[in-house]
């Protein structure tokens, strides 16, 4: 399974998360970030398509992606899994916030293989556990 994260991330946590990942084939888990394999600013049309296909998983806090009807259409049309990070304010989560709260939510997020896709899911800043959107 391969767990995209979105540009909104620092680039750095999928890289760390590949590497903490890797001892553990059994569970055959890639980490990766979308600028990486797509660019840097690609358009969502680009990559979710191409992220289905591959039968990955995308975190991100772009919750537009779940609120504008036409990219909540597009996940769903290519049966994409999302796991939407919520800020806790406009101003989002510090660096170290987000290190955290990934961490915490990390087996939640990998066993979201599991569902049926198309899924979208949702880290609260109060919560430890993806909610179901």
């Amino acid at each position: 399974m391969k767990i995209y994260f979105d540009e909104n991330f620092p680039y750095q946590l999928a890289k760390a998360l590949n590497i903490l990942q890797s001892p553990k084939v059994d569970e055959d888990v890639e980490v990766l970030n979308i600028s990486d394999e797509y660019g840097r600013g690609a358009a969502d049309e680009e990559w979710i398509p191409q992220i289905a296909k591959s039968n990955g998983i995308v975190i991100t806090q772009d919750l537009r992606i779940q609120n504008t009807k036409q990219q909540r259409e597009l996940y769903r049309q290519y049966k994409l899994g999302v796991v939407f990070l919520k800020p806790p304010s406009k101003k989002g989560y510090s660096y170290w916030e987000q290190v955290e709260k990934v961490i915490m939510s990390w087996r939640d997020i990998k066993d979201a293989k599991n569902f049926k896709r198309p899924f979208a899911f949702i880290i609260r800043p109060n919560s430890k556990h993806l909610e179901s959107l």
